[in-house]
């Protein structure tokens, strides 16, 4: 299986310093970081370790559930699926991941919407990234339109 690799690049204080993250394994993209607007409501032009893992538990959410509805012999049309990450503090000190909320909204032929939970149950749980968030709080939503 493949490996795949980002690379930031810091300079200065926590407070007062700033970086870029490269997406250096598939060259799509460089991005700003900064503590003080990782740490604020608007993220004014910057990203964030928590917008990045966003964007990989909500893609890797969707190719999970894509996966999970064609197991029970149904076809998605379309799947929206968004995930919010929250960081909070870290009762040891310091910061951490507290929650990720995924939102899955889809539209699949030959599936009802107790079916459709089961799938999107089945993929939140089976999904690597979410794996990968062991003792992150996880909640689901999905509507089957």
């Amino acid at each position: 299986m493949p490996t795949r690799s980002a690379r930031t690049a810091w300079n200065g204080t926590l407070q007062e310093g700033g970086g870029t993250v490269e997406l250096t394994s598939s060259g799509v993209g460089r991005y700003d970081v900064s503590f003080p607007k990782r740490a604020a409501d608007e993220a004014d032009g910057t990203t964030s370790p928590e917008e990045l893992i966003a964007a990989a538990h909500s893609s890797c959410s969707a190719m999970a559930l894509s996966g999970q509805i064609a197991e029970a012999g149904a076809t998605p049309q379309t799947l929206e699926v968004r995930a919010d990450v929250t960081l909070g503090p870290d009762p040891a000190g310091g910061f951490r991941i507290t929650t990720s909320k995924i939102t899955v909204r889809g539209e699949v032929e030959g599936i009802d919407a107790a079916a459709f939970q089961e799938a999107a149950n089945a993929a939140k749980e089976g999904c690597p990234v979410s794996k990968a968030l062991a003792g992150v709080e996880i909640s689901l939503e999905a509507i089957l339109h």
